[in-house]
């Protein structure tokens, strides 16, 4: 059974690609078409990818501070162009989704450190409110989708199940709901990285924000 899971099936960098199109189609969807709630429902897998790539990345990586800084960096740099593509010039009241996904592998840096069930939820429980108060997107209930894939790491269906139990939980039947055929892709990962190409998904984010932000200009 390893051995298929090892060479059948979806690497990480195949995951990254599903996840990259699906949000890409739901900002557009979000930018300029959203009289088409299909692009939006569509576009509902790429986050809960994200997360459960996010954790892979942090369990495997050889320095999670770079990781840490990377995330970071372009949480920065993306900040501009996701305030004007979203709220048309800028604005700190709403922040992008690096900051969440930052937020997320600071806490699972410090629950490997620390390998304390209380200190554990103390950390998850501070990087949610930090969420929160920043309202990044996605917010807390991004870091408890974070928490799921990291405390089940290698539970491969079942943290896919609370994952499901959480969507529901946390979003009822609203376009949310969608995001449960994410599932689907995550369960055909098969441990293997594939092509790096990473700085092309960091710098893909803010760049087509501001081809969107642009285009909408152009047509509106």
């Amino acid at each position: 059974m390893e051995e298929k899971l090892e060479t059948f099936g979806f690497n990480g960098f195949t995951l990254k690609c599903i996840a990259m199109v699906s949000m890409l189609i739901d900002h557009m969807g979000a930018i300029l078409f959203p009289q088409y709630l299909i692009l939006r429902m569509v576009g509902r897998i790429a986050f809960p990818i994200y997360c459960f790539l996010l954790v892979e990345g942090a369990m495997h990586t050889g320095d999670i501070r770079k990781y840490e800084l990377r995330l970071l960096g372009f949480a920065l740099i993306s900040e501009i162009p996701f305030d004007l593509a979203f709220r048309g010039g800028i604005n700190w009241e709403h922040q992008n989704v690096f900051f969440t996904l930052f937020l997320g592998v600071v806490a699972i840096e410090l629950a490997e450190r620390y390998k304390n069930k209380f200190i554990l939820v103390m950390i998850f429980a501070l990087m949610i409110l930090f969420a929160e108060f920043l309202n990044t997107d996605y917010g807390g209930k991004g870091i408890v989708f974070i928490l799921c894939y990291y405390l089940l790491y290698e539970r491969k269906a079942v943290k896919q199940l609370l994952f499901l139990l959480e969507n529901f939980l946390l979003y009822g039947r609203g376009v949310q709901m969608y995001a449960s055929f994410a599932v689907f892709p995550m369960l055909l990962y098969n441990g293997r990285k594939g092509p790096s190409m990473k700085y092309f998904f960091y710098v893909f984010y803010p760049l087509h924000l501001l081809i969107l932000h642009f285009v909408f200009e152009i047509i509106y």
